[in-house]
């Protein structure tokens, strides 16, 4: 397993978003990045989570984060472990009041819970090698975060959610 963070949120030609998921201690423009196409929702969520944001009225994944404090368990980790027929599956560890508890889960919803509670994130070795694309990205001084978003959506323009089926 290696450790990863959340890089970028963008969108795909065909409208849909797509989380990008870089192993921590990878350098950008080096390495490999996992895309991992979600919903909308998870998108926002993701993204207000990562920004620091709050939403008007609790989202769901503030729901979950309220209902662990509430039962006083922690989440762990999240593990993104297998992409089975176009399908990612993820894992999260909970340390609860009766010990270790690991759940199914999503990885959208997965990782917009971890934002929120700074929870790390794990993809599989495995994982990473098969689905992992090239982190190709140009590192400039000049180089602004702009324009690291328009060459991370010309790339998504490129690519297709069915190079990345198991």
């Amino acid at each position: 397993m290696v450790q990863v963070r959340v890089v970028a949120l963008a969108v795909d030609s065909g409208s849909q978003p797509v989380v990008l998921l870089k192993p921590i201690l990878d350098e950008p423009g080096s390495g490999k990045i996992l895309p991992i196409w979600i919903g909308a929702q998870e998108a926002t969520s993701i993204l207000i989570a990562t920004e620091g944001a709050q939403a008007p009225r609790p989202l769901t994944h503030d729901l979950m984060k309220s209902l662990l404090e509430a039962v006083q368990a922690e989440l762990e980790r999240v593990d993104v472990t297998r992409i089975e027929e176009g399908t990612f599956y993820a894992e999260m560890t909970l340390q609860t009041r009766d010990g270790r508890l690991v759940l199914d889960a999503r990885p959208s919803d997965a990782i917009a819970l971890a934002a929120r509670v700074d929870a790390p994130i794990w993809v599989s070795d495995d994982l990473l090698e098969a689905a992992g694309v090239a982190d190709e990205t140009e590192v400039t001084g000049s180089l602004g975060e702009e324009a690291q978003l328009d060459e991370f959506n010309r790339f998504l323009e490129e690519v297709d959610p069915e190079d990345f089926q198991g």
